[in-house]
């Protein structure tokens, strides 16, 4: 019979902390799971999909590692991906309009503070509006990396960290010296989620054990 193999100190780390951000989650009204790994987390979040719904995916890198978007077409569901680059401009447009009237909304943030509140910072408001309202159960998966201390430091991850990265990955140009009404279209909508919103049925938050997205 083999012993358990001890945890290295970051991994330790970063597993103690994104349990215990997981159990603030759940203190606020939030469904909160831990995952230890990416292929934990898909199979959490297929789990609280019902059969037959419909899925909006908002702009999120981590969904589209964790591959989920092609296990929901697998299993049959109607999948509202405006990142889709099989489909037209107008299909694209579309498809994020759809979201909001989905069954379900599937993204990530760009923060989750240790005593529950997820932040996020959008230029045009799609996923977080799908987020907050329109589909009974949305679900929010985040890495270890995106675990932050207070609301504070999650603005100042998104807007130094997040902001430019993502911008980068869309080919723009991203100054963070500019004036503040050119930095405002960066910065257009911020939300704080500090409880489960009302209006949901449910709204689930998966808490990864490993890196993922920015």
């Amino acid at each position: 019979m083999s012993e358990n193999k001890p945890l290295d100190p970051q991994t330790w780390f970063h597993t103690k902390r994104a349990k215990a951000c997981a159990e603030a989650l759940s203190k606020v009204g939030f469904t909160a799971v831990y995952a230890a790994t990416k292929e934990e987390a898909v199979k959490a979040v297929l789990e609280h999909i019902p059969e037959g719904a419909s899925v909006g995916i908002g702009g999120s890198v981590t969904i589209r590692d964790l591959g989920i978007h092609e296990a929901l077409k697998n299993r049959g569901h109607a999948v509202y991906d405006h990142w889709d680059t099989s489909l037209s401009r107008e299909e694209r447009a579309k498809a994020r309009d759809s979201q909001i009237a989905a069954d379900v909304f599937l993204s990530s943030t760009n923060a989750v503070t240790m005593n529950g509140t997820l932040i996020n910072i959008d230029g045009t408001g799609n996923r977080v509006a799908s987020m907050i309202f329109g589909p009974k159960i949305s679900i929010v998966v985040c890495g270890y990396n995106k675990i932050v201390s207070d609301v504070e430091e999650g603005l100042a991850r998104v807007r130094s960290y997040a902001a430019p990265i993502n911008y980068k990955r869309l080919g723009l140009e991203f100054d963070e010296n500019a004036g503040d009404v050119e930095k405002a279209k960066f910065y257009a909508i911020t939300t704080m989620l500090a409880a489960k919103p009302g209006g949901k049925e449910k709204f689930v938050v998966v808490v990864v054990g490993e890196r993922l997205g920015y």
